[in-house]
């Protein structure tokens, strides 16, 4: 048995077409993301989904759920989290793309969110180990953080922290060079949403991080490229420094040379320093040194839902 997730996501809409493995895990048939940015105007006081936007989005599902049915997927499961969820027109798009590709789109809250990619942590191999660990994962709408005891999940709170929404907050021009001014009002709002949050910060000691989402993954690619290896090649120990010193390479970039560093997907260089600057105040909120790379997050824990 096969099982297809989509996960429209507010800066990619991402494919897992998965099968069950003799240990109960999900493995991978297929996974592909496409840079789709339908969460344009969500930094707003009310967000909405602009036409143009919803039809790429819809188009992209379309060709994914397609896609994973050529792969001989049983179930085709849709999930929409942040921009949608925040979008005053959200249900429009869902109701849209349904009409378009068959397939029901389940907008997740935020909890949803959250214990859905606790859950697809425990699926990775590399972090079976872990017994008590802290999970933060950014995405383009919001900051999924989540702490577990024992492999449980012991605290989930998701935060409107995503690049996406903070670039449009507090970065005038993406096209310029980032500046200390859109960086310091960045590190202060993050600062301050996680103090108000109610997760518990500085991670206690012995505690590892894992981390998740489209920025870690894009600075793992980097890195990968910097040594010429693939990407699954590249450490997956991110120290904090070396992302205070990535953001000091693109940070003076204009969005036209940030677009030319390899490793970085031009779709995301727009976003990318603002991410880097998140990630940056996090750790220093709590005290983190480094964060362990996983892939598996939403998608993975749908799969694990529904084949398990």
């Amino acid at each position: 048995m096969r099982v297809a997730v989509v996960d429209i996501g507010s800066n990619s809409i991402k494919l897992l077409v998965a099968s069950r493995g003799p240990d109960g895990r999900p493995v991978e048939v297929l996974s592909r993301a496409l840079e789709v940015r339908i969460s344009e105007g969500i930094g707003s006081d009310r967000p909405l989904l602009g036409t143009e936007a919803m039809e790429k989005g819809i188009a992209a599902i379309a060709g994914l759920v397609s896609e994973a049915r050529g792969l001989g997927a049983s179930a085709v499961i849709a999930v929409a989290t942040s921009a949608v969820r925040d979008a005053s027109n959200g249900p429009e798009f869902r109701d849209r793309a349904r009409a378009a590709t068959g397939v029901e789109i389940r907008i997740l809250t935020g909890a949803e969110e959250a214990a859905l990619i606790g859950r697809g942590l425990t699926t990775d191999p590399a972090l079976e180990d872990l017994r008590d660990f802290h999970v933060y994962d950014l995405g383009g709408g919001s900051l999924e953080c989540l702490s577990f005891r024992g492999r449980a999940v012991e605290r989930a709170v998701s935060l409107p922290l995503g690049c996406v929404r903070l670039t449009e907050m507090f970065v005038p021009r993406p096209s310029a060079p980032f500046d200390e001014s859109s960086a310091l009002k960045i590190g202060s709002h993050v600062s301050d949403a996680l103090a108000h949050s109610g997760f518990a910060l500085p991670v206690p000691p012995g505690v590892a991080v894992v981390g998740t989402g489209g920025t870690l993954t894009t600075v793992r690619a980097v890195e990968a490229a910097r040594r010429g290896v693939p990407l699954d090649q590249a450490d997956a120990l991110i120290a904090v420094p070396r992302l205070r010193e990535i953001l000091a390479q693109v940070g003076p970039m204009d969005l036209a040379a940030r677009r030319q560093v390899p490793g970085l997907h031009a779709a995301r260089a727009d976003v990318f320093p603002a991410a880097l600057a998140t990630l940056l105040a996090l750790a220093e909120t709590g005290g983190i040194q480094a964060f362990q790379h996983s892939h598996r997050n939403l998608r993975w824990g749908l799969a694990a839902e529904y084949l398990g």
